[in-house]
């Protein structure tokens, strides 16, 4: 059984300082990791903004959740997070995904490919990253990708390489996470046209994901450390504004009817016997909470962090 770990998500600060103070808050906190989405909208691009504040703390972990794999050469991608990896003396945690943003492919001028073939380059690529970040040098001719005698620069300071994550919601994707990842992401999946499918985001189809993760596994299941995102979470009596109460007590009653564990509201005492029972039951260890809940949420890694 793993510890819990807990990460805060952000893509965006009023310039650097405003950036490593919140990297330096994080980490004070207790939070384990900051990781930070990839898309091209309005956001900090992921490598240079998580070399600041991996350079701006001493403990925190930086990593991306995830990268998307179509954005970039698994060379290019490798020897970026490999450099990161080796400068921050081992604090890199790695992210890959299929890729899912329909406005990104839009803005790139990439055609937004059936799942099937978005999730082929990623099958492809993924191996190859992990040998480079081990500091391999690979060769490999594929479908998708080529590379001879290809070496990402650097030795990596975590052993054999830094920990991968691979963000998965669909039958295909988990068992590609469970195959090849050090974490599995679990998200509620996308529809054909990117679009967030709410019917896997409940109790039950979460559980039907981590049953397929299981038989995925094997053996390895129990090396696994298994990630959920929540996407919006607080505490009562933490302080919240009259407002925010208002808005927990809303989510709090959806929760309820529809049972998301991607929503996370109620007393400390409450929510950490919640994510104790879930620990026992599905795995799930490794929480990550958008930044606007991590001083609310504060209290509950106090509570269980490490533990």
């Amino acid at each position: 059984m793993h510890p819990f770990r807990f990460a805060v998500q952000q893509e965006w600060a009023a310039g650097g300082d405003a950036w490593a103070a919140l990297a330096k808050r994080v980490e004070s906190l207790g939070y384990d990791v900051l990781v930070m989405p990839d898309h091209l909208g309005h956001q900090l691009s992921p490598f240079t903004a998580l070399a600041v504040a991996a350079a701006a703390t001493t403990k925190l972990h930086v990593g991306a959740f995830v990268f998307a794999n179509d954005y970039r050469h698994p060379l290019i991608l490798a020897r970026e997070a490999a450099t990161l990896e080796y400068l921050s003396g081992g604090r890199f945690e790695m992210g890959m995904g299929a890729g899912w943003m329909t406005s990104d492919y839009r803005a790139m001028g990439m055609e937004y490919a059936p799942a099937s073939a978005r999730v082929d380059r990623l099958e492809e690529a993924v191996p190859i990253v992990k040998r480079l970040l081990a500091g391999e040098t690979v060769t490999h001719h594929g479908p998708n990708y080529n590379l001879d005698r290809a070496y990402a620069g650097v030795p990596p300071v975590q052993q054999p390489r830094p920990p991968l994550a691979i963000g998965a919601g669909g039958p295909r994707m988990l068992r590609l996470a469970a195959r090849e990842g050090d974490i599995v992401g679990l998200t509620p999946g996308f529809s054909a046209r990117g679009w967030p499918l709410f019917a896997q985001a409940t109790e039950k189809a979460t559980a039907t994901k981590i049953a397929i993760v299981k038989e995925a596994a094997g053996d390895r299941f129990e090396r696994l450390e298994i990630n959920l995102w929540v996407s919006s979470a607080g505490l009562v009596g933490s302080g919240n504004s009259l407002i925010g109460s208002a808005a927990a007590a809303t989510v709090r009653a959806a929760t309820t009817i529809y049972g998301s564990p991607y929503v996370l509201y109620g007393t400390l005492k409450g929510v950490r016997d919640q994510l104790l029972r879930r620990r026992d039951k599905l795995g799930i260890s490794y929480y990550t909470f958008p930044s606007r809940s991590m001083e609310t949420m504060a209290p509950l890694v106090e509570a269980l962090a490490g533990k």
